[in-house]
């Protein structure tokens, strides 16, 4: 009986961590791609002669920027 109980907490217990886990990479992931990722694909565009292509990207990314730092 308490092998049962200790094996049910346990598959509970692993499950948290997987899902803690699956959240914590998400958000590590989105600051990748904010802080690193979408400025050098920008800068690599400019310098790749695409500027008609990453000005407007980045107008639209600061108007996003803008918009969820005042909600």
């Amino acid at each position: 009986m308490l092998s049962l109980l200790f094996t049910i907490c346990m598959i509970w217990f692993v499950g948290k961590l997987f899902a803690f886990g699956l959240k914590a990479s998400w958000g590590i992931m989105k600051l990748l791609c904010t802080v690193i990722f979408f400025p050098v694909i920008l800068i690599g565009m400019v310098l790749g002669g695409l500027m008609y292509i990453a000005f407007p990207l980045l107008i639209v990314g600061g108007i996003i920027a803008l918009a969820a730092s005042h909600s």
